[in-house]
C-alpha cells in the first residue's frame, strides 16, 4: 500500500500545478490575443498588500517542493525566483513537477512522526511533527497561494472556472 502521507501530497500538489500551468499558459495567450501587456496581469493582485501573481505562483510551487522534499527527507531543491514572464512561469511549473516525479512513496515512510522544523533559529522558529506539518500548514499554504493566483486571474477577466482551477484528477 503507498503510503498516506504521500497520497495526501505529491498526487495532491501534482493535479493542482498541472491545472495551473494549464491557467498560466491560458493567461499568456489571453494577454497576447487582445494585446494586453503581460505584465497588467504578471503584476496583478487582488489587494495592494497582497503579492502579485508572479509571487502566488511562486510561492505555491515553494511549497509543493518544499512539504514533499521535507516529508521524503529530501533537499528542499532552491530555485532562484526570478520569474518574470509567463514563459518563466511555465518553466517553473515545469521543474517542479518534475521535481515531484522524482520523489518516491516509501521516501515517506515515517514522515508523519518526523520533525519537520520551520523558520530554523529565528524567533517565529515551530516544531511540528509531518502530519501535523502537512494538514495544517503545508496544504493550506499550498492552497491559499494557488487559489489566489486562480482569483487574480479570473478576476482580471480570464474565462476559465472550477474545472480549469480542479484540472484532471
Amino acid at each position: 500500500m503507498t503510503n498516506p502521507m504521500y497520497i495526501h501530497s505529491v498526487p495532491v500538489f501534482k493535479q493542482m500545478l498541472t491545472a495551473l500551468k494549464a491557467i498560466v499558459a491560458q493567461a499568456g495567450a489571453h494577454a497576447a490575443e487582445r494585446n494586453i501587456e503581460p505584465d497588467a496581469l504578471l503584476q496583478a493582485r487582488l489587494f495592494p498588500d497582497m503579492y502579485p501573481l508572479i509571487k502566488q505562483v511562486q510561492v505555491a510551487s515553494d511549497f509543493a517542493r518544499g512539504i514533499s522534499a521535507r516529508l521524503a527527507g529530501v533537499e528542499v531543491p532552491a530555485y532562484e525566483g526570478a520569474e518574470k514572464t509567463f514563459a518563466d512561469l511555465d518553466a517553473l511549473l515545469a521543474r517542479t513537477l518534475g521535481f515531484l516525479d522524482s520523489v518516491r512513496p516509501e521516501q515517506f515512510e515515517g514522515s508523519e512522526a518526523r520533525e519537520i522544523v520551520l523558520r530554523r533559529g529565528t524567533p517565529k522558529e515551530k516544531k511540528l511533527d509531518g502530519q501535523t506539518y502537512l494538514a495544517n500548514y503545508g496544504l493550506p499554504q499550498f492552497f491559499f497561494h494557488v487559489t489566489t493566483a486562480y482569483a487574480i486571474l479570473r478576476h482580471n477577466g480570464l474565462p476559465i472556472g472550477k474545472r480549469d482551477y480542479m484540472g484532471t484528477y
